[in-house]
């Protein structure tokens, strides 16, 4: 490697590529926007190409850029790796692991696979993060968490991890107790009559949720929120006479207390695959091992397979 670049410049390019946005990378690296522009600009001379392309809405990776980006992504994941490896070696090698947790499996699953470490790996230290599908991955991709529980995405969210399946889950429609939508329930009403919380384009559900709705005729509502937020979605739905399309599993507990109440609108076609996410070059280790199984057993005693 030319021993010109630096780590900034690695650092640099690879925020503005996953930002999409010099503004918002200069923020994100505590950098003013001119000094991140030209960071990029040597990068971009030592290399002798161009690397990102500017454009109305934002900034774009070349192909040359789109070559170096993956190389450098996970450079960077493998340094942070190591970093944290010979920081844990300082802190008595404590078996530590940072998970990823999308919203259905936070608030369906993590609990009881919580419960069951406790008793099987007590010693394993827990760092858990929520987040969209899109965040997660990048994020499992860069080496800030080791594993991402969560939906099988699309295969362009998915390059480079590999997948095991725990269960499958649906999409349904939630409102709360005493909705005027209950009285005559029928999917129509959703165009004209309500706001909905929708998932934005970057959910992995969206997809099924937008085809569930052209097979039963239904337009894509125009009144709509578009969040992945589960803190929201309770608390705006509690509130109102939103109907919110969500996950089964990130309001499976206020069903079952009856602080929210399912449509029986049919949602056929919306079940996908939920299951465990890694990078496919890194080696199983016994900490990813522990929590697989309590994974599988959170499973079963969830009746979830």
């Amino acid at each position: 490697m030319d021993r010109r670049i630096k780590l900034r410049h690695i650092e640099a390019f690879v925020e503005i590529s996953r930002q999409q946005s010099l503004k918002r990378a200069a923020e994100k690296l505590n950098l003013t926007q001119p000094a991140i522009s030209r960071t990029l600009a040597e990068l971009e001379g030592i290399i002798g190409t161009r690397l990102l392309k500017r454009g109305r809405g934002g900034v774009e990776l070349t192909a040359q850029g789109d070559i170096l980006f993956d190389f450098a992504q996970a450079g960077l994941g493998s340094l942070e790796r190591g970093l944290d490896s010979a920081a844990q070696e300082l802190r008595q090698s404590v078996p530590r692991l940072r998970i990823g947790a999308l919203p259905s499996v936070a608030a369906r699953l993590m609990p009881q696979m919580v419960k069951i470490l406790a008793q099987t790996a007590p010693e394993l230290q827990l760092t858990i993060a929520d987040g969209s599908h899109e965040h997660l991955t990048d994020r499992l991709r860069a080496g800030s968490v080791d594993l991402v529980l969560g939906r099988l995405g699309t295969p362009e969210t998915m390059r480079g991890l590999s997948f095991a399946q725990l269960y499958m889950e649906s999409v349904i429609f939630v409102v709360r107790p005493g909705h005027p939508i209950l009285d005559d329930p029928h999917p129509h009403r959703l165009v004209d009559e309500f706001t909905v919380i929708f998932p934005p384009p970057w959910a992995a559900i969206r997809p099924f949720v937008e085809h569930m709705l052209i097979a039963q005729g239904v337009p894509i509502p125009l009144h709509r929120i578009e969040t992945v937020s589960g803190a929201f979605g309770r608390v705006y739905t509690a509130q109102s006479d939103a109907v919110w399309i969500i996950s089964a599993g990130v309001v499976s507990n206020e069903i079952a207390e009856g602080r929210l109440v399912r449509l029986p609108f049919p949602t056929i076609g919306t079940e996908g695959p939920v299951g465990l996410m890694r990078r496919a070059s890194d080696r199983e280790t016994h900490e990813m091992r522990l929590f697989a199984r309590a994974a599988e057993a959170a499973v079963n005693e969830l009746a979830l397979g």
